[in-house]
């Protein structure tokens, strides 16, 4: 390992006695915020995830990652019905809402789908999925989902970066 500055670049092969590092080499990859919902037994859940990407236009895929560690998991690992809602840069609070509750729809607005999903109001894109496929991934699953209606609105992004919420605007 390499001291890291302007000049030179903190070096590292990746193992279990350095995980913060990797996590931080991750972190240096700037996303988009989501939040993903479903129905459970338990009512309406959410998570918020940086794991999203677009996968095919034909048929329409996108996929996400749930971390098997999280207490959320059960709810996402086999949910057939869910949403991958894109924030705005207004949707900080609703982000850490999600971070700290799975069920964080309380003055929240928002509506429930035909198949018992919760739909997060003002996203800047929102993804209503089919479960598609699911892949082992590490200490991740990759969940596929087949999106069968979509809706977009104008605004900037929130974004995720080196750890902190930030914002994405066009110029």
């Amino acid at each position: 390992m390499t001291m890291q500055n302007a000049n030179h670049p903190l070096t590292f092969s990746p193992d279990s006695d350095n995980t913060r590092l990797l996590r931080d080499a991750f972190g240096r990859f700037a996303t988009g915020v989501t939040v993903v919902t479903t129905d459970s037994a338990d009512g309406p859940v959410g998570i918020t995830a940086n794991s999203f990407s677009s996968v095919s236009l034909d048929p329409p895929l996108v996929l996400w990652m749930p971390d098997k560690g999280s207490r959320r998991f059960r709810y996402f690992e086999d949910a057939e019905h869910y949403a991958i809602h894109v924030l705005s840069h207004h949707q900080a609070e609703v982000c850490n809402g999600f971070v700290r509750n799975a069920h964080a729809f309380d003055q929240l607005p928002h509506t429930v789908d035909h198949n018992g999903v919760p739909l997060i109001e003002n996203c800047l894109a929102r993804f209503e999925c089919k479960r598609f496929a699911a892949y082992e991934g590490g200490d991740h699953l990759i969940v596929l989902g087949q999106v069968t209606q979509a809706e977009m609105r104008t605004g900037d992004a929130l974004t995720f970066f080196a750890g902190k919420l930030g914002q994405i605007a066009p110029k």
